[in-house]
């Protein structure tokens, strides 16, 4: 059995969350811990503007703390109801400290944390990638998974892979974790220069490997600019795939000049996004 993760914000819950933790939950007989965050300061309407309008205003801080509370409460319900419904074993964290140290905290002892991409916990939108999402992927303990804005039935595996161990290393991790996603259709993606060959890094290692983790896997090299034929290889696929990926190499002169591959497509492709570094 293993230990999962899944990651809420009580005040703006994450349906798409809950329903890949049920579904992946299911199918690797997880043992489930719903994390509840909350920062100190965050409500979900503006307390400051409450204060000054006290007066003139319908309700009060302690209203609004009440409120929210209720809010959350029903939040950890409806998890708590989807897992019991689902069969699975679970339980609930309800952290009340900085969201993000806690959670970095919580991921040493997990082996998968889900989490939507878009989570901020502030009552404000971000684009993506997020500040809490970048400031956590950078420290966090485990591989993580990250769900789009809306639930979609996992069809196949898309491994994005470069020859170097952070990009074997993911593999490895979504492998061993989920194995029951090892039956579905599987397409490693490899991109190089204009002028090397068409074979893969380490192929004979590589093929060698993935014979006894995804035997039905098939390979696709293409060549150029990384972050451009990812982009438009995935864009023609149907969105019911999972992205994986651990760091994609590029050169010292373009890094400091692109985002990594990871916030590329939680910009542009909204699949989940699973995610693995050393």
């Amino acid at each position: 059995m293993k230990k999962i993760i899944a990651v809420f914000d009580g005040l703006k819950f994450s349906e798409s969350t809950l329903s890949y933790t049920i579904t992946l939950g299911e199918q690797s007989k997880s043992h489930i811990v719903g994390v509840f965050l909350n920062n100190i300061a965050y409500y979900s309407r503006n307390p400051y503007r409450i204060l000054a309008e006290a007066d003139n205003n319908a309700i009060t801080l302690e209203e609004l703390q009440e409120e929210d509370a209720a809010t959350r409460a029903k939040a950890v319900e409806r998890f708590s109801a989807a897992c019991s419904e689902a069969g699975l074993n679970y339980s609930v964290h309800k952290n009340k400290d900085t969201a993000l140290l806690e959670l970095l905290h919580e991921s040493t002892y997990a082996d998968l944390v889900i989490i939507d991409a878009s989570e901020t916990f502030n009552r404000y939108t971000e684009d993506l990638p997020t500040r809490f999402i970048r400031d956590f992927l950078a420290e966090v303990q485990c591989p993580v998974l990250l769900a789009p804005k809306f639930y979609v039935p996992i069809r196949k595996s898309i491994l994005l892979y470069d020859g170097q161990p952070s990009s074997v290393y993911a593999i490895k991790m979504f492998s061993y974790l989920l194995p029951v996603l090892n039956a579905l259709s599987a397409e490693v993606i490899t991109v190089k220069e204009s002028d090397d060959d068409l074979h893969l890094p380490d192929n004979r290692l590589m093929k060698e490997f993935m014979k006894r983790h995804q035997p039905n896997a098939v390979y696709t090299v293409l060549k150029g600019d990384p972050e451009e034929e990812i982009l438009s290889r995935l864009r023609s696929e149907d969105g019911k795939s999972i992205i994986v990926v651990g760091a994609y190499r590029r050169g010292v002169v373009s890094r400091f000049f692109r985002n990594s591959m990871a916030d590329v497509l939680m910009r542009e492709i909204k699949w989940p996004l699973f995610i693995a570094h050393q």
